[in-house]
């Protein structure tokens, strides 16, 4: 099972010193928090894409390009590319080019972004959000698949004969996971294609991420791809551990208290009891992690949040540190422990993609076995 990082990288002010970071500092500690994560034996890192304040990474390729130079084995991820605002085009070739220069290391997880001022300064409209989504998945898949493509969609010109470049590393384009809170149009996209769906449940109860993961398991398996138990599912969580839970609940109240997305709303008790927040010590985390495949089913990649709310970088690098070496190890040996024989442990990798062959699904437009017999019957 694969455990990392993932950083909505905000910018957000330190609300016991009042203090703000600098866009260069906030940058900077984004590629510190990857580069520890890879110390200390965790397997991903996942940027999010915003491009409107207070956040800071607009452009994910390059901070994962530069990460990539600078590690060997981190998987490098994104908590979302942004399907609707980018250009499939520039996607298709901004990713495969980050697959090469990675050597393979590369996933990314493609959501819809929430944020309705960004859609216009992008030419587009919000409201069209999940057919923009739907065709633009569809176009991208055929860019990465197919060396001349003809395409006359609703969202962008047409193409003549185009050829993406470069075409991905070894003919095998990157694992692609789903993002969605709450659009059962995605959950179903991710089913239909066979790809990973990823529920970043930081924000929800745990009867909503069951129904949404419940939705994408049973149409995965009625589109032909294997058992619903066998779907790909990501789920994200956010911690903050000290000795003690009482310690852990001092030091991050005030960041709780204060933060943009979730400040002044339900104290943080009432959020961790409905929410997979975890505040407090190593143990309690491990506990409450555990009880996720409970309601999502075993699942093969957590995605842990650390880094929001103005937390300081020796703070968040200090959490890293303790959920490679004393959290992750004993959540790997369990949900393992507990996991099916059939169940898959991991997401496809890069050299599982290459395997599979040319003739494997991944490396197919449509993937899904049931609508390919459909069409075959017709």
């Amino acid at each position: 099972m694969q455990f990392g990082i993932f950083s909505v990288g905000d910018l957000t002010a330190d609300p016991t010193t009042g203090s703000t970071v600098s866009e260069h500092e906030r940058l900077t500690a984004m590629t510190a928090i990857a580069l520890k994560a890879e110390e200390v034996g965790l397997d991903v890192f996942a940027t999010g894409e915003h491009h409107n304040p207070p956040f800071v990474p607009s452009s994910p390729t390059t901070m994962l390009g530069w990460i990539a130079a600078r590690t060997e084995r981190l998987q490098l991820s994104t908590a979302t590319t942004l399907i609707t605002t980018n250009d499939p085009v520039k996607i298709a070739e901004d990713y495969a080019m980050l697959q090469h220069l990675a050597d393979g290391r590369v996933d990314l997880t493609l959501g819809r972004g929430n944020t309705g001022p960004v859609y216009p300064w992008f030419g587009k409209d919000i409201r069209k959000g999940i057919p923009m989504a739907v065709e633009n998945y569809h176009l991208l898949r055929r860019l990465w698949r197919e060396k001349n493509v003809d395409w006359d969609g609703e969202f962008r010109t047409p193409l003549q004969g185009f050829t993406s470049t470069p075409a991905p590393l070894d003919d095998t384009p990157p694992f692609v996971w789903h993002g969605s809170i709450r659009s059962p149009e995605i959950a179903e996209q991710a089913a239909f294609y066979g790809d990973g769906f990823f529920h970043n449940n930081i924000f929800w109860n745990k009867e909503h991420t069951e129904q949404m993961v419940n939705l994408y398991r049973q149409r995965y398996e009625h589109y032909g791809h294997g058992s619903a138990d066998q779907a790909i599912v990501g789920l994200g969580g956010q911690v903050f551990m000290a000795e003690t839970e009482a310690e852990a609940k001092r030091r991050f109240r005030p960041y709780f208290d204060n933060a943009p997305v979730y400040g002044h709303g339900p104290s943080m008790e009432e959020f961790t009891e409905m929410t997979p927040l975890t505040v407090g010590t190593p143990e309690q985390v491990i506990e409450k992690t555990l009880t996720f495949a409970g309601y999502a089913g075993d699942y093969q990649r957590q995605l842990f949040l650390v880094d929001h709310a103005g937390l300081p970088l020796d703070q968040v690098l200090e959490q890293v540190e303790i959920l490679g070496r004393e959290v992750v190890p004993t959540l790997r040996t369990e949900f393992e422990r507990r996991r099916p024989a059939h169940v898959p442990s991991d997401p496809p990798s890069h050299a599982d993609l290459v395997a599979a062959g040319a003739d494997s699904a991944h490396r197919k437009v449509i993937s899904s076995p049931a609508v390919a017999a459909a069409e075959a019957a017709r």
